[in-house]
């Protein structure tokens, strides 16, 4: 395939579009949450028992001894299994949002895989395995794989750095994309990415923030800090403390959004989601953030921290999804491993 997808009517659409499944690998990198292990396989398997009652959950395991052991913890979780599907394609880390495929979809219902390299998060030398994880999933999900290349470079991303409307607008930060710290794609530029984007998954618009959130190894992530919730619809996270180090961070952020304007031209809503006080752990800041939520098919699912805010981020996104169930899961030990709900899973749409 070497025509890009949005040339032959693809494109990617919104988190909340119907979907068929939800891809995750099961944990098993330890280094990733030193000294809190024993409690993530069971907020996954929390993951998977609410996930699992409204869409198909595909977990990636490392072998037929890991399948075996997470069947068996999820049993005792009271997980249907009949809505899980096992595929052993081993992984470096469990952060499917960037080392998957990004789906794209065409209107008359045919799906892409596409394919970006995983370099890391151009930071973790250990991400061999995961870079071969995009296609391996094309594979067992019966669609056909894109691989992105630039010139004769293949093109870094990692879906936790993109969100989109599925109406061809989408979001990212320069921190991310355009900073030469952790560079994904050194020389191709704000013009490059935006042509890629629009070539491979169908976006008009691009809506630049500037840096994301403290506490995040990515260096920048949209996926902590602003999400698209309806066309025309953005939550930001707002620090209301001005002593706390993403108060500037997200006032800047805001600013940005007040005079952004969408791929049909109107200026977007902009909708306050709080912060969770600072989360701390053996002296380290901790991405911490309500906007790593998951919409799935009829429900969302929230990351909560033991915070007075949990509360008011639940409620209002259960008003801004009236038709979904809106659920928090417990991340105060998950977001030790530097991501939540978010992070990791990656939608597979319908």
């Amino acid at each position: 395939m070497t025509v890009p997808p949005a040339r032959r009517g693809y494109a990617m659409p919104a988190e909340w579009a119907p979907h068929r499944a939800t891809w995750i690998a099961w944990p098993h990198h330890r280094a990733d949450w030193p000294g809190k292990f024993a409690a993530i396989p069971w907020a996954y398997a929390e993951i998977v028992r609410i996930l699992s009652r409204h869409e198909r959950v595909c977990i990636l395991v490392q072998d037929a001894a890991m399948e075996h052991r997470a069947k068996g913890l999820l049993r005792k979780a009271a997980v249907d299994l009949k809505q899980v599907d096992f595929f052993r394609i081993p992984t470096d880390r469990v952060w499917t949002r960037d080392s998957g495929p990004i789906f794209v979809k065409h209107k008359d219902g045919g799906r892409i895989a596409t394919h970006w390299k995983f370099n890391g998060w151009a930071k973790y030398p250990n991400h061999k395995r995961d870079d071969l994880v995009a296609p391996r999933i094309a594979k067992a999900a019966n669609v056909p794989e894109y691989r992105v290349v630039h010139g004769r470079r293949d093109v870094v991303l990692e879906g936790g750095a993109i969100d989109v409307d599925g109406r061809g607008t989408l979001m990212a930060t320069e921190e991310c994309l355009l900073s030469p710290v952790q560079a994904r794609n050194p020389g191709l530029g704000r013009e490059g990415i935006e042509r890629v984007f629009r070539e491979v998954l169908g976006i008009t618009q691009v809506i630049w923030l500037g840096r994301g959130i403290a506490g995040d190894d990515t260096h920048g992530h949209i996926d902590d800090l602003a999400r698209f919730v309806g066309p025309g619809q953005i939550v930001l996270c707002e620090e209301k403390n001005p002593k706390d180090e993403n108060y500037v961070i997200l006032n800047e952020n805001r600013e940005r959004l007040q005079s952004a304007r969408d791929a049909s031209g109107r200026k977007v809503d902009v909708i306050p989601l709080p912060m969770p006080a600072p989360l701390l752990f053996d002296g380290m800041r901790l991405p911490a953030s309500y906007a790593n939520f998951y919409i799935a098919n009829n429900v969302v699912i929230v990351p909560t921290f033991n915070d007075p805010n949990d509360r008011l981020a639940l409620g209002l996104l259960a008003e801004l999804f009236p038709r979904h169930v809106v659920v928090g899961i417990h991340c105060v030990d998950f977001v030790w491993g530097l991501g939540t709900l978010h992070c990791a899973t990656q939608q597979e749409p319908l």
